[in-house]
């Protein structure tokens, strides 16, 4: 019987090399490993890749009611009043707002125009917001014509806001040789303030015309 050969030397050396070179490398594997899982902890990283990709959390938002707006402290606006008419112009007399028994026709005043004619006991013109202003109004002057006769002189009575009230003047009217050659005339007033209705109330002590009137105006 044949005893099998034994292997020579040299073969045991080659295989107990190799398996000491595949345990070194495991070795090195692991220490890579370890030694990367202890570089992340160092530097803070989580070891929860999962967590790691998280992004922050925002932070919610403010549920704090918004301040209300403050009322303005700025006075209110208030419109102007519009403008009267200007007591102390010229005012024309077929320029009234109302009239009683009253006709106009063309004038041969100077200016040329019209006037108010036909004018007769009773008869009234009147005039909306007439502004006197703060300094009171003393007279009153008016461009008149008459060819009524010594019977027919009349008067002019001014009254303030109403036809019933009693006169704050009297101009009295006469004779101006024509229904249209004009003359002025003048008479003081009460003094009179403010805005107010003006009344230019006929009088006479008959009943037929007497009075042509152009225009008239107050003065101080």
């Amino acid at each position: 019987m044949t005893t099998p050969a034994s292997p020579p030397p040299g073969v045991y050396r080659s295989r107990s090399r190799v398996t000491r070179n595949r345990l070194a490398l495991a070795a090195a594997g692991l220490a890579l490993v370890l030694l990367g899982y202890l570089i992340g902890r160092l530097q803070g990283g989580s070891d929860s890749p999962a967590a790691a990709a998280l992004p922050p959390a925002s932070a919610p938002a403010s549920t704090a009611p918004e301040p209300e707006p403050e009322p303005s402290s700025a006075p209110p606006t208030t419109e102007a009043a519009a403008p009267g008419l200007d007591a102390y112009s010229v005012l024309q007399a077929e320029a009234a707002s109302g009239q009683q028994g009253t006709e106009v026709q063309d004038t041969e005043d100077e200016g040329g125009g019209q006037n108010v004619g036909w004018i007769g006991n009773g008869d009234w013109l009147r005039f909306d917001d007439v502004d006197f202003g703060d300094t009171p109004a003393t007279g009153f002057a008016a461009r008149i014509a008459s060819d009524a006769g010594d019977g027919g002189h009349g008067r002019i009575e001014i009254r303030i806001d109403s036809p019933a009230n009693p006169p704050v003047g009297t101009l009295a009217t006469g004779e101006t040789d024509g229904w249209q050659n004009w003359a002025s005339r003048k008479t003081e007033i009460a003094a009179t303030t403010g805005r107010h209705t003006v009344f230019l109330v006929f009088a006479a002590d008959n009943g037929d015309d007497f009075l042509n009137i152009n225009y008239f105006a107050f003065t101080r």
